[in-house]
């Protein structure tokens, strides 16, 4: 995946993050409480750690891209996001989450459309991504961003995990 694309594409610098990031990843994490309600426990670098190490079945950390979107040194965005899962030509958006004091200002819609562009471009057919039941923020943020429901229901500790996705529609 090419990140320098990403950031052409979206206009923001676009990096790998990893463990010596955590503090600038759980600042902005801590904002998103509403996510946490229905997406628990809160935030905590514990957490932050394991999600940088998480891969789903059948894929490697040549796969992943837990990745930070930045206004010069200020971390505004962050995503994890793994190339082919859970099949060939699918991006899956496994976390995305924008600086809370940001909200409302068409940044997060703004990442969205620039790394949908560009992975299209590379060649995905379509990104996917799961809601948590309820939360009708997120529900909200993915639907405004042309992602649809699937019908995918996936059960979890706390709710269920509902499936969305986008196609490369110019293909």
């Amino acid at each position: 995946m090419d990140l320098k694309s990403i950031s052409s594409s979206c206009g923001y610098s676009v990096r790998k993050l990893g463990f010596g990031d955590i503090d600038i990843i759980f600042n902005v994490l801590k904002g998103n409480t509403l996510y946490y309600e229905y997406h628990p426990p809160f935030v905590t670098k514990e957490s932050i750690i394991d999600d940088i190490k998480a891969l789903p079945p059948g894929k490697n950390y040549s796969d992943k891209y837990f990745i930070g979107f930045f206004n010069e040194e200020k971390l505004y965005a962050v995503m994890d996001l793994i190339e082919n899962y859970p099949s060939g030509g699918t991006a899956f958006i496994g976390f995305f989450a924008v600086d809370a004091s940001l909200s409302g200002r068409g940044i997060g819609t703004k990442i969205i459309a620039g790394c949908l562009k560009t992975l299209f471009e590379q060649g995905f057919k379509k990104a996917r991504l799961a809601v948590d039941y309820g939360n009708c923020q997120s529900k909200a943020f993915w639907t405004k961003n042309g992602f649809t429901f699937t019908g995918e229901e996936y059960p979890n500790d706390f709710s269920s995990y509902l499936v969305m996705e986008k196609t490369d529609s110019c293909r």
